[in-house]
């Protein structure tokens, strides 16, 4: 397993980032789970550096969580599907809040074209993944709504 921070953007509150933040960043992303000690010494500063420049970027909301890293065959029997979702009207904010608190949904994007958002689920099995798409089906503001199963990948 690895670990690693979401990096949500490289711009501050007050609009600037240094190349230590750079640096840092940099090498959470390589492996976020690198002790404070040990980015320290990589980065030549102290460790309180590193705790405050950590603290900063996770306030100023640069870092804005974590999560782990799965080998692709690690969950080889999930159900991954993409739904393409139609909005009506200014619904989205509705939409989009009812569908954070969906446990099915892994991932929400915005897009431009026929389609308003593209939704990544993640199901135990076919009759899990039906549950899902109802649930999401029946959600007020969704219009219409396009799925499919992803089978394989070919590049990551």
């Amino acid at each position: 397993m690895q670990y690693f921070y979401h990096i949500v953007s490289y711009t501050l509150q007050n609009g600037t980032m240094d190349t230590l933040d750079r640096q840092l960043l940099g090498l959470l992303r390589t492996n976020a789970r690198l002790s404070i000690a040990a980015l320290a010494h990589q980065l030549k500063v102290s460790r309180g550096t590193v705790s405050n420049r950590i603290s900063k970027l996770e306030s100023q909301g640069v870092i804005v969580g974590y999560s782990v890293k799965l080998r692709p065959n690690a969950t080889a029997n999930l159900i991954v599907a993409w739904m393409s979702i139609l909005i009506e009207g200014n619904d989205s904010r509705t939409v989009l809040s009812k569908l954070l608190g969906e446990p099915g949904v892994k991932a929400i994007h915005s897009t431009n074209g026929r389609w308003d958002l593209l939704v990544e689920l993640q199901a135990e099995n076919l009759n899990d993944l039906s549950g899902i798409l109802e649930r999401i089906r029946l959600i007020k503001g969704i219009s219409n709504t396009e799925t499919s199963i992803h089978l394989s990948s070919y590049k990551n």
